[in-house]
């Protein structure tokens, strides 16, 4: 699929961007986020490891816009899904 990011055309599937995010840690979720597999990542990095762009360069609206057709599944900031707000497998809870 053909999307414009930062002002330049990238063809992306979603095959290549599961690939491309394949054992990449998500970073903390402060904002807009996206369900890539089994893992949920903030779409500025996700927009960086595919585009290979600074985060400064583009919005989290282009990225959710073209992630969002490509199916994968995008949630505004104001809506952190709860797999990740929960503590990675193996590690105690903060008190």
């Amino acid at each position: 699929m053909r999307c414009i990011i930062a002002g330049y055309p990238f063809n992306l599937t979603a095959r290549e961007v599961q690939q491309a995010m394949s054992g990449v840690s998500p970073e903390p979720i402060t904002g807009a986020s996206v369900r890539i597999g089994r893992r949920v990542y903030p779409v500025k990095q996700v927009g960086a490891t595919v585009t290979r762009q600074d985060r400064r360069d583009f919005s989290a609206g282009e990225v959710t816009r073209a992630m969002t057709k490509l199916g994968f599944t995008c949630y505004p900031a104001s809506a952190v899904p709860s797999q990740a707000a929960a503590p990675a497998p193996g590690t105690a809870p903060a008190l």
